[in-house]
């Protein structure tokens, strides 16, 4: 696969005339559900403190992300006990999430169930957006595609050659189980390439396009790109997010 690593581009890199048929592009292919056909591979044993996780039913036959189909998503009940977990409190299952997900591969995460149906509200009427991945001296550009309860990162440049038969490096899932009687949604972060992207920068990601979506500042970004876009200026993200514009 292409390496889409770079010194630090010039705005002008997405132009105008670029993203206009990017997103073309976009509404031309919806994404398929055999987009991602990733050879399996088995989980390793539960590491670290078991007997916390044991207590609420986290299951040993969970898989890594390469056995991870974004539109078929592992159903939370094959992750954990779910009737175990109703018996604990948002901020004992929240910690407990997290740690459980720590050094596998994936990412764990929680939010307010009212954020969550903002950013579904926002996502069902603005799918697309680019965030740039700082790397030394460089950025890489990551194209998200909101599909929620999904949200699937590839580079740009893969995309940009493959379309929709580009596989995604990191996919987000949203399990709603407990929102309506503990008021919080459970998220898994899934790295399909660790070789492309580590815990930490996958972590980033999450964090970074939660902030485009709810922030209302920024999320006036994610309607230009999708909405007005001849207006959007790649730049504009990159001064939100601290870059250097050059």
């Amino acid at each position: 696969m292409q390496q889409t690593f770079s010194k630090v581009r010039r705005a002008s890199s997405l132009s105008t005339l670029f993203i206009s048929a990017l997103k073309r592009t976009f509404y031309a292919h919806s994404v398929s559900p055999n987009l991602h056909k990733i050879q399996k591979g088995e989980a390793s044993g539960i590491p670290g403190n078991f007997v916390k996780w044991g207590s609420l039913g986290f299951f040993r036959t969970s898989r890594f992300a390469t056995g991870f189909n974004p539109l078929e998503p592992k159903p939370l009940d094959s992750i954990m006990d779910i009737e175990r977990a109703k018996n604990k409190s948002p901020e004992d299952l929240a910690s407990i999430w997290d740690d459980y997900h720590l050094g596998r591969g994936h990412i764990g995460a929680s939010m307010n169930a009212k954020l969550y149906h903002l950013l579904l509200q926002r996502a069902t009427d603005c799918r697309y957006f680019v965030i740039p991945l700082w790397r030394g001296s460089g950025y890489i550009t990551m194209f998200a595609q909101v599909q929620m309860p999904h949200i699937m990162f590839t580079g740009l440049e893969d995309y940009k050659i493959r379309g929709t038969q580009a596989s995604p490096y990191f996919t987000i899932t949203f399990y709603t189980e407990f929102a309506e009687n503990k008021d919080m949604v459970l998220i898994r972060g899934d790295v399909v390439f660790t070789s492309k992207l580590s815990d930490e920068e996958a972590k980033w990601l999450l964090e970074s396009i939660q902030s485009f979506y709810l922030n209302d500042v920024r999320y006036k970004l994610v309607e230009r790109f999708n909405k007005q876009t001849h207006d959007f200026e790649f730049k504009d993200v990159l001064r939100v997010l601290n870059m250097p514009v050059l």
